[in-house]
């Protein structure tokens, strides 16, 4: 529940912002943890930090014109929500998918200021992207759109200022397009402006893999903090994108055992363990569908509808999209002996599935903590960028596993701090807004 003296502020943010459902749930999920942080700091209610850091700083909402292989002109919007700059440029994704509108963009955009913050590196929160949908499009109107898109934005970017990324539907083809009209209109190579840069051209070594092995190597210290281990345990990835293939990979680095997973069309159920070569090969390479996985894989059932979440799991990572996890599932996997539930999508988990997870005991990992190996990976290519270097794959995941580390101790520390032992969601929520909230008071009223 929210706290009595928080109450107006959630009112009031709900009021300004009519018809944002993803916004007010992400907004209200944050204030839910802070009635010990106001009753400790009174001073962040009285210069209403929580007010200003709710408003973006600026929100930027443009029309991008393209024209189709046939020559049809179509007409998409394009959105970048500069949030917070308190501890650095504005960073996070940009996504390219039909159901993007202001109140989604807004709500990944919040949820951004505080995975950044607890990274720890000097990194603001922002988020894009369009309802244009990239899927089944030729390589040559992808390109034209992001020419559209990036004539736009780019006026707003800057190494100093704001760095996009991808997200659902922007991956390094995206990205080359996005970078290559910003370096032709602004003359300048400032390789550090967008990251998800192919390694070709100034990307990060790990950056791929980086949101799904992030979010493995917090399940392990969430299993380790309760003297278990991921190794041998049997497992649910939802999705079968970029963030869910990588966390299948690592998850079998460290032995455990991938069941299932999902895309639009349903899930595959394989006992004996996801054969991730074969489902890079369908997913990646061949962009089809997992019925093509089963097909071709002996002992794999496909269901077109139901839950990927009725299948018996111990460690289930939510890697698809935002409230894909509703409380009938989370009863379900309570059912079935599922001990810790880890976020690789942003906010995959309804909020009545989080307050299951509580009443069973599940250890639950929110994603602005699990899931901020991707922006993390993300800030160590601008330093490699800004010092025209370029590091081992080893050694950038490495760095990769030990932020993903110090994030689950400081969360598990901040919610022993608050009173509230072994919740990372206030941990998470708690530690984020600190960091933020003290550098916002110390910039004066801006």
């Amino acid at each position: 529940m929210i706290d009595e003296k928080l109450k107006s502020v959630y009112h009031d943010i709900v009021s300004r912002n009519p018809a944002q459902q993803e916004f007010h749930q992400a907004t209200r999920e944050v204030l839910e943890s802070l009635g010990p942080v106001v009753a400790k700091h009174p001073e962040y209610l009285h210069a209403k930090v929580i007010q200003m850091l709710a408003e973006p700083e600026r929100q930027i909402i443009f029309r991008v014109p393209w024209a189709d292989d046939q020559g049809q002109v179509h007409i998409n919007r394009g959105f970048r929500i500069e949030f917070n700059s308190a501890l650095g440029p504005f960073k996070g994704g940009l996504r390219f998918h039909p159901s993007v509108n202001l109140g989604i963009v807004k709500f990944l955009g919040f949820e951004q200021v505080f995975k950044n913050a607890l990274t720890g590196l000097p990194i603001g929160g922002g988020k894009g992207g369009s309802d244009f949908d990239p899927k089944g499009r030729s390589d040559a109107e992808v390109m034209r759109f992001c020419q559209s898109f990036m004539t736009e934005l780019y006026r707003h970017l800057g190494e100093y200022t704001d760095v996009p990324a991808g997200d659902i539907g922007v991956g390094t083809r995206e990205i080359g397009y996005l970078f290559g009209q910003y370096k032709r209109i602004t003359n300048r190579y400032e390789s550090a402006v967008i990251t998800g840069k192919s390694t070709e051209w100034g990307g990060s070594q790990v950056r791929t893999e980086a949101t799904g092995y992030g979010a493995v190597f917090f399940a392990k210290e969430m299993l380790e903090a309760q003297n278990g281990s991921i190794e041998g345990k049997r497992c649910i990835v939802s999705g079968s994108g970029n963030v869910a293939i990588y966390a299948i990979e690592k998850l079998h680095q460290l032995g455990a055992i991938v069941v299932a997973c999902s895309d639009s069309d349903g899930f595959i159920h394989d006992p004996a363990g996801i054969d991730l070569d074969l489902l890079k090969q369908v997913k990646s390479v061949e962009r089809q569908r997992l019925t093509t996985y089963a097909e071709r894989r002996g002992g794999v059932t496909h269901h077109p509808a139901g839950s990927v979440w009725s299948i018996p799991a111990e460690v289930v990572f939510p890697c698809a999209t935002q409230n894909e996890l509703s409380g009938r599932d989370a009863a379900s996997l309570a059912k079935n002996g599922c001990i810790a539930v880890v976020e690789g999508a942003n906010m995959p988990c309804t909020a009545a599935a989080i307050d299951v997870f509580r009443e069973n005991g599940i250890l639950f990992g929110p994603a602005k903590a699990a899931n901020a190996g991707g922006v993390a990976t993300s800030a160590l290519e601008m330093q490699q960028n800004a010092s025209r270097d370029s590091w081992e794959f080893h050694y950038t995941e490495d760095r990769l596993a030990k932020i993903m580390s110090n994030i689950h101790d400081t969360c598990l520390s901040t919610a022993d701090e608050f009173g509230r032992p072994g919740d990372y969601v206030t941990g998470a929520n708690v530690a984020g807004f600190k960091r933020v909230a003290a550098a916002m008071m110390a910039f004066g009223l801006v």
